[in-house]
């Protein structure tokens, strides 16, 4: 957990003893919870007491949940529940900004694994919704973006292909003063050598052939805000030259044209690659890595974070069943993710959103296995070396403790062992 305050929840039902049920079962877990019998009650409940989390029925006498779930979704993540619902009801639930759908009759157990679950996801995100993890990494990676978000310094985010290097830059961008700013991203290494000062401070009609009318380039349609300048350590130097001095001096002069234009830009630069390295070989310029580097961030690779694949699988998971609403899916099983947890996602979370909607495309049952993890894990690149079971067990107890808030009485009994074999495992670890 990362606040020393207990999770509040708001229950809002109409059958007053099913609220209570899991309102008991919430306060197993650590919950505080309050409980409205209906739409207009949990609407007011919501504005007084500010829930970390919000379940939600979906009919009640005096109007359904989604009304409930439009009132609460910005300062709440909502859970919504209903026994008369089917695909197309789960589908609008997920549109409308619902954490998850869940038919009824609910399981006591799974809702209050997902309700941990989305408050350790609601916790580490918040900047715009945008970073999931409640890992010590992405904890730490979350404090740093809030501390560098309000200047106007360059950032550097080093990170893995897939690892979400991007999302943390609409992450600085919607915390830092710039965030009613445009955000523009421009891809370096996909950009053929002779266009990339024309993308970067655009062109005048007639400045080579095919500029059939003037383009204000990259830099200019970010004035006033944030511009990602993603694997800048593929570009040409002929162009690292120009894009130092419009660092330096903030003004930007289209190709073929004469006109200087001032911009108001943060630039963040993001790779995967040593951008020392290639410093030394001659292939960056020095004062272009200088200047870019002024606040080196690192997102880390998803197997240094296994604690977080549990939330991002479920995340990926609502999004994929919105938009594939023919799909029977709605839950991993826990072998599922202790599964997910096991594999070393060389591609990273992008890795890991393609496997979940693959899953979801595929599957023929409400609940995902880890046989049908394993299924379709053969798709994914090989691991350069095989974990030993040891490590596969240590990753997903590591796991399922992050999602009990290192708890080792409530993670046993989710494991289905004794606390004391835990107890005695991470001594010995």
């Amino acid at each position: 957990m990362l606040a020393t305050e207990p999770p509040m929840a708001l229950i809002a039902d109409d059958h007053v003893e099913m609220a209570r049920l899991i309102a008991g079962a919430l306060a197993d877990d650590g919950w505080i919870s309050r409980i409205a019998g209906t739409g207009t009650a949990a609407i007011a409940a919501a504005s007084a007491c500010s829930p970390d989390l919000v379940i939600t029925d979906l009919r009640m006498p005096d109007g359904d949940g989604l009304a409930v779930l439009e009132a609460t979704r910005r300062d709440s993540a909502v859970i919504v529940m209903s026994a008369f619902g089917g695909v197309d009801t789960a589908v609008e639930a997920m549109r409308r900004g619902a954490w998850l759908y869940v038919p009824k009759p609910v399981r006591l157990a799974e809702l209050v694994r997902h309700a941990r679950r989305a408050l350790d996801e609601r916790r580490a995100r918040p900047l715009g919704h945008a970073i999931i993890g409640a890992s010590a990494a992405m904890r730490e990676l979350a404090s740093a973006v809030g501390r560098v978000a309000g200047a106007s310094a360059p950032v550097l985010l080093r990170g893995e292909s897939g690892t979400g290097k991007e999302l943390v830059a609409r992450s600085i961008h919607a915390a830092s003063p710039r965030r009613s700013g445009p955000f523009v991203a421009l891809n370096c290494a996909a950009i053929p050598d002779q266009l990339v000062e024309s993308e970067l401070f655009g062109h005048v009609r007639g400045a080579f052939t095919g500029a059939a009318s003037d383009r204000p380039g990259v830099f200019r349609e970010a004035d006033g805000g944030t511009l990602l300048l993603d694997e800048v350590g593929d570009m040409p130097l002929p162009s690292q030259a120009k894009l130092l001095r419009v660092l330096q001096e903030r003004e930007v002069r289209p190709v073929g044209g004469g006109a200087v234009h001032r911009v108001d830009v943060r630039v963040i630069a993001a790779t995967h690659q040593d951008l020392e390295a290639r410093v030394a070989r001659g292939e960056l310029r020095a004062d272009l890595y200088y200047r870019l580097a002024v606040v080196p961030l690192t997102v880390p690779p998803l197997r240094d974070r296994t604690d977080d694949i549990p939330s991002l699988a479920t995340h990926f998971l609502a999004r994929a069943r919105a938009a594939c609403p023919d799909s029977p899916v709605e839950r991993f099983s826990d072998g599922a993710l202790a599964a997910l947890c096991a594999h070393p996602w060389p591609g990273n979370v992008r890795e890991l959103e393609n496997l979940v909607e693959r899953l979801v495309i595929l599957g023929g049952q409400p609940e995902i296995t880890d046989g049908d993890v394993r299924a379709v894990l053969p798709a994914a690149a090989t691991p350069s070396r095989l974990r030993t079971l040891r490590e596969v067990e240590d990753n997903y107890i590591d796991g399922v403790l992050a999602q009990c808030a290192g708890s080792k009485t409530r993670a046993a009994e989710i494991l289905g062992v004794d606390p004391s074999t835990l107890y005695r495992r991470r001594r010995r670890g």
